[in-house]
């Protein structure tokens, strides 16, 4: 059995998460960083994230790739740059001393920009 490392929340903790489905418009990386730059298309609006996942994947890697975001994070400015979200990933620093890269959450199918995930 899988034991959890983290504190336990209630439904209505997970409920104040506003997660949706997002599709990489365009991606850059941030010039001597290992941050990329990703504009993705949320249906309604774009929305700029910054994610630290520029060793493990190109930018061209994540062009169109259907992510999901967090939405309702309070935006921060991450080396000059607004990140308006964030993306979910598994693996985190923890992993990778196990040989664990991350990985961005992808969807499957071809849902549309903008739907919720509950």
């Amino acid at each position: 059995m899988l034991k959890l490392m983290s504190s336990q929340i209630t439904i209505d903790d997970f409920a104040k998460l506003d997660l949706r489905v997002g599709i990489v418009r365009q991606a850059e990386r941030i010039e001597g960083t290992r941050l990329l730059k990703l504009m993705v298309d949320l249906g309604s609006e774009q929305r700029q994230i910054i994610a630290g996942l520029g060793e493990y994947y190109t930018p061209d890697e994540l062009l169109n790739k259907r992510i999901i975001i967090i939405v309702n994070l309070k935006p921060r400015v991450i080396r000059g740059f607004e990140s308006q979200g964030m993306l979910l990933a598994a693996g985190c620093k923890e992993d990778e001393a196990k040989g664990i890269k991350p990985r961005i959450i992808t969807v499957d199918g071809e849902v549309p920009p903008g739907t919720k995930i509950c």
